[in-house]
């Protein structure tokens, strides 16, 4: 056998190997450094807040708690029905609202809303919350996830963007003074 002036097949078949172990990296890569820069290459200007309205006042009658969808401004086309996010929207008077994530404090079930007794209750541990969200009874440690809001032109807005944590409430955060030592 004499070798042949063209590649051999060893190394034909080597270089086939690498292009599509190289491919399979590149497909397997993107979302991961992608990833890995999305709080880099995000678009976030000073003052951007994604502000979302919940619908016209008219649908939230005072003294009443309702339950309100909202369309998570994160969403994609595909994401269908999922892009909807329920809340819990509580008027306490004319142009004063609470909105409460509508997951537990606990380990994050749906809470509903129970008008006879006043309570949002926990399907999955027994967590009960007041009106106000504060924490009745059960294991949850704190009150139910407020998120920001405001009215402008009739219709009642929500700052979206900002998904409700385990830190203090945001409309508590306001009652809070970095001056005062806290009470004993």
């Amino acid at each position: 056998m004499t070798p042949s002036n063209g590649p051999s097949r060893r190394s034909a078949l080597m270089k086939i190997g690498i292009f599509f172990n190289g491919a399979v990296g590149v497909i397997l890569g993107v979302p991961i450094v992608r990833y890995i820069l999305s709080p880099i290459t995000r678009d976030r200007r000073a003052g951007d807040e994604s502000w979302v309205s919940l619908g016209p006042l008219g649908q939230f009658p005072e003294g009443q708690t309702r339950l309100a969808t909202y369309r998570s401004p994160a969403a994609s086309a595909s994401d269908g029905e999922t892009a909807k996010i329920p809340c819990w929207v509580r008027r306490i008077d004319s142009d004063k609202f609470q909105i409460f994530a509508i997951n537990c404090a606990h380990l994050g079930c749906p809470v509903r809303w129970f008008p006879q007794s006043g309570l949002f209750m926990c399907p999955c541990h027994g967590g009960a919350y007041y009106s106000d969200g504060s924490r009745a009874s059960g294991p949850p440690e704190r009150g139910l996830f407020e998120y920001r809001n405001k009215v402008e032109r009739g219709n009642l807005l929500i700052q979206a963007d900002r998904m409700p944590t385990t830190g203090a409430p945001v409309s508590r955060l306001t009652n809070i003074s970095l001056d005062k030592p806290p009470c004993a």
